[in-house]
């Protein structure tokens, strides 16, 4: 206990995790001394963001382009009235600050690409993916499958919510703040865990599937899902529990039941796959269906 650097603020505030024996003072030194990008200011990335600065996850890093509207206000709870025509990465922000003053909050007011999700990524420990689109939903999955950061996926749709972990733990051993990792796939196991486009090998066509605008979606759905994000990501970081990895969990809101399909990764998936053809985001043409480039 001689590397304790918990204060007696801190032993109040994280009391309840202090005298967990699967926590304890060690487990929330790792939690404050970790990082998560939560990539979606809205539904999901609301209560995500939440429990996990209440948490202590030390720093947060908060992606959005988006400003507060008033039709936000029925689920994307880290946002108030007051905050309408605000920038959502500020709103939540100031939420944060004023939740714990422990935790470090950057805030990135832009959409994430193809050009600048490494930059974006490679600061963080942990991708929570809380996005409402398939592009951004596939480019994060490539993306970390390449680099091996682990990503915690969720989705909702009118009353219903998926979410997996995928850990792209590939050949050697990795853990939360290891950047060693060259992105390669040199040492890639027949067993290795399954990725995103393992179970969604391309996106559906445009239009296909309408957004929560056209048809609505639930509001208290999403508060269920992105806590069981941030639930997944804390137990990642405390190295504690078995994260959803090679699972898929399913939850229907109106009839509240939750089914665990188990998913596994596909051989020929062109991101993880025995003979990977994406080596790189630019490889992707992140519209449409989100298909490897022809050239």
């Amino acid at each position: 206990m001689s590397d304790l650097r918990l204060d007696a603020t801190q032993l109040d505030r994280y009391s309840r995790h202090v005298i967990m024996d699967e926590i304890g003072p060690e487990g929330q030194q790792r939690l404050l001394d970790a990082s998560v990008l939560v990539v979606g200011a809205g539904g999901l990335g609301s209560p995500a963001i939440q429990y996990l600065a209440a948490a202590g996850i030390g720093r947060l890093g908060i992606v959005d382009d988006d400003v507060v509207e008033r039709s936000n206000l029925q689920r994307q709870i880290v946002h108030g009235d007051a905050d309408v025509g605000r920038p959502k990465v500020e709103s939540a922000a100031d939420y944060v600050d004023a939740l714990n003053p422990d935790i470090d909050v950057d805030t990135h007011e832009t959409r994430i690409t193809a050009e600048n999700v490494a930059d974006l990524v490679a600061a963080y420990d942990v991708v929570l993916d809380a996005s409402d689109n398939f592009a951004t939903r596939y480019l994060l999955n490539d993306h970390c499958v390449l680099t091996e950061t682990p990503l915690s996926h969720g989705a909702i749709y009118r009353f219903e919510g998926q979410v997996t972990t995928f850990t792209n733990e590939r050949g050697a051993e990795s853990s939360v703040g290891d950047d060693s990792s060259d992105g390669t796939d040199a040492d890639r196991s027949p067993d290795s865990p399954p990725c995103y486009r393992c179970i969604f090998p391309e996106a559906p066509e445009p239009g296909t599937v309408p957004d929560c605008a056209t048809t609505g979606v639930l509001g208290v759905l999403p508060g269920t899902v992105g806590c069981i994000q941030a639930t997944e990501v804390v137990k990642y970081v405390l190295g504690k529990g078995e994260v959803l990895e090679g699972r898929l969990l399913m939850y229907d809101a109106m009839d509240m039941g939750f089914e665990t399909v188990d998913v596994r990764s596909n051989p020929t998936c062109p991101v993880c796959g025995d003979e990977p053809e994406i080596e790189s985001v630019e490889d992707v043409s992140y519209d449409g269906t989100c298909q490897i480039s022809a050239d």
